[in-house]
């Protein structure tokens, strides 16, 4: 390459570079655009070298796992994510769940609060986070498709949460749970 042909090739690059200019100057967007795009790799940037921990999400320690046990509506209530321990537990189609894990869902502030310490059967049978009740509730009413529904809420908890018990309905007694128990009754009930 012979200098002609250098000079000819500077001059294209800088003439580039020069269009390049005129044409992100030339208006504000591009110049807004071109400080946000800054701003965003700045950030990545930066987040990847502060090694601090305050953009990381504070997870608790796992509390440890529930005795076994049969519960009231009364009882369950509260296991609503506000106690010191923090533990959420909730009822679906008669079992208890301890959802706990899944604080971030459950518990206070969560999409699915409305399920701590309460039986959630018919909200989800009914597709509606407002349908806990307050009281015992038999389900009676909901129809095959609805029960259906609940069932499969139920064995997709069980997959992923402990089950701590029985809902009790009222006046019935709860079953005696040994330690070494995976949640069957006892062999003297």
């Amino acid at each position: 390459m012979d200098a002609d042909q250098a000079a000819s090739v500077v001059e294209e690059g800088s003439s580039i570079l020069g269009d390049l200019y005129t044409e992100i100057t030339s208006s504000t967007l591009n110049i807004a655009l071109l400080v946000a795009i800054l701003i965003l790799v700045y950030k990545i940037f930066k987040g990847r070298s502060d090694d601090d921990g305050d953009t990381a999400v504070k997870v608790d320690p796992p509390l440890p796992k529930m005795k076994k046990q049969d519960m009231t509506l009364e009882e369950l209530r509260k296991y609503d994510g506000t106690q010191a321990d923090g533990r959420v537990l909730c009822a679906i189609n008669g079992r208890i769940f301890d959802v706990t894990k899944g604080k971030r869902f459950y518990g206070p502030g969560g999409p699915y609060a409305s399920f701590a310490g309460h039986d959630a059967s018919r909200a989800l049978a009914m597709f509606q986070t407002d349908m806990v009740k307050d009281e015992w509730d038999d389900l009676s009413d909901l129809d095959s498709s609805q029960m259906e529904s609940v069932r499969e809420w139920d064995a997709q908890l069980a997959e992923k949460y402990d089950v701590i018990g029985r809902l009790l309905k009222p006046g019935e007694e709860p079953s005696n749970y040994s330690d070494d128990e995976d949640g069957e009754k006892s062999k003297d009930d």
